[in-house]
């Protein structure tokens, strides 16, 4: 594994900011709770349309609520897509997950079969275009995501699918190697692939505590040319990712150490 191991940012958090912390995660809990339940009347007449509705409003209030309690505002930069598409992203954090479904219409994740079976979460998840994966059928489950992608194409459309290239959430500074899943994908449906670049992990750590007042910043970049041949495509994917969230986390005052 070619790994950067990142400094931590430097700076205790206050006891204040640890009440903070707390405080946020109560607050979108039942938050969850009472939007979920009032948005099932729209989930049931309106289907995915209804239930996408109710998820920009939850996944915003959840982004209000971090300013709010955290002081961490989002900035999001570059175009985000509109047309059925693979959205690859960096990963390091819940927040880059909410502040890219935010960002775009009819969002959906390839998720753990066992979260479409959750009260609430799963019921929306399903609604939403999300598709279950089980990952202990190796390749054949790939071979079944990208069968389900085109029959959502072919009918009412896939959306905005949402990867994460190196599989799990990674420190700032942290290279893990992609996944050749989202190459698969690609060539089994044609599908545009949008880069998407982050500096999400220097405000919001990735086991969710400890969060940190700032700006945190997503880029939506160019959709990698689909002339790129099937075996440059993740070397393509990986550069560009990687080097433009080095960018923005060096704009944000962030050194990784040398190897």
């Amino acid at each position: 594994m070619n790994s950067r191991a990142a400094s931590p940012v430097p700076g205790l958090l206050s006891a204040w900011q640890h009440v903070q912390n707390a405080l946020y995660y109560l607050h979108v809990a039942l938050a969850t709770v009472v939007i979920g339940l009032f948005g099932l009347p729209l989930l049931l007449r309106h289907g995915r349309a209804g239930a996408n509705r109710v998820a920009t409003r939850w996944i915003g209030y959840m982004l209000w609520a971090a300013k709010l309690h955290l002081g961490v505002t989002c900035e999001v930069r570059g175009t985000p897509p509109t047309e059925d598409c693979i959205i690859a992203a960096k990963h390091q954090c819940f927040l880059d997950i909410l502040v890219i479904a935010h960002a775009v219409p009819r969002r959906a994740f390839i998720m753990k079969k066992e979260v479409m079976h959750v009260p609430i979460m799963g019921w929306y998840a399903r609604k939403v275009g999300c598709i279950p994966i089980d990952r202990a059928k190796g390749r054949d489950a790939m071979r079944a995501i990208s069968s389900e992608i085109n029959q959502r194409i072919a009918g009412d459309g896939l959306g905005q699918l949402i990867i994460y290239p190196e599989g799990t959430r990674t420190r700032p500074g942290e290279r893990r190697p992609y996944k050749h899943g989202v190459s698969t994908i690609r060539g089994a449906t044609g599908l545009p692939v949008v880069p998407v670049a982050v500096n999400t992990g220097l405000f919001w750590p990735r086991k969710g505590w400890g969060i940190r007042p700032g700006r945190a910043v997503v880029e939506f970049l160019p959709v990698v040319p689909p002339e790129v041949p099937a075996e440059g495509f993740v070397p393509r994917l990986e550069a560009e990712v990687e080097t433009h969230s080095d960018r923005l986390m060096a704009e944000a005052g962030f050194r990784a150490p040398a190897i």
